[in-house]
């Protein structure tokens, strides 16, 4: 990256550098690596699009399927020969600059939130999400964490819930009694 594109030489300010033009003559720690995920992804899709119905005709049902992967699988491809081709960026790690511990913490935090949604539910699920990475990411106590968690998520219960009326997975909360007990409160006890 060019020291005077953001006006610091090492890019350690907290803004980004993925506005076209950051990098251009080198690669990233990971960069290779991801282009060869892309480049794998690509493939299993093509397959998986071949397997729809084969290459038989045009119009066949798989055909816009196995055009659409056949351009990514290309385009990933033509991606990975150009990134393995750059040097790596001196003085950066992987670690560090491109994947730092808070963004594994998070990562892991939502995939947690993910595998407990359908046995909890989404409010519990959502809870033991939000106040920890609130507590977590804001550094503040665990009042403040508690306050911000339940006051978003009930904010977020309600508008999504009671207004728009979307279904969340209910889980171990009888999410459906105390819905109908606020519409009740909220009807003049008419039901």
């Amino acid at each position: 990256m060019k020291a005077d594109f953001r006006g610091d030489a090492d890019h350690h300010d907290g803004t980004s550098d993925a506005t076209p033009g950051g990098y251009e003559d080198s690669r990233r720690p990971g960069e290779a690596g991801f282009a060869a995920l892309l480049a794998i992804g690509s493939g299993v899709l093509l397959w998986t699009a071949h397997g729809i119905s084969g290459f038989e005709a045009l119009s066949g049902p798989g055909s816009v399927p196995m055009a659409v992967t056949a351009a990514m699988l290309v385009s990933a491809l033509a991606i990975l020969a150009r990134t393995i081709r750059l040097p790596r960026v001196a003085g950066e790690t992987l670690r560090r600059d491109v994947l730092p511990g808070v963004v594994i913490v998070m990562a892991l935090a939502l995939a947690g939130f993910g595998l407990l949604l359908v046995p909890l539910g989404f409010v519990p699920a959502a809870f033991l999400f939000l106040v920890p990475a609130i507590r977590f990411l804001s550094g503040r106590g665990w009042g403040f964490s508690l306050a911000v968690g339940t006051g978003s998520l009930a904010a977020i219960w309600l508008i999504f819930r009671i207004v728009f009326t979307v279904l969340l997975p209910s889980g171990i909360l009888p999410e459906a009694e105390l819905v109908q007990a606020l519409r009740g409160l909220f009807s003049g006890g008419e039901q």
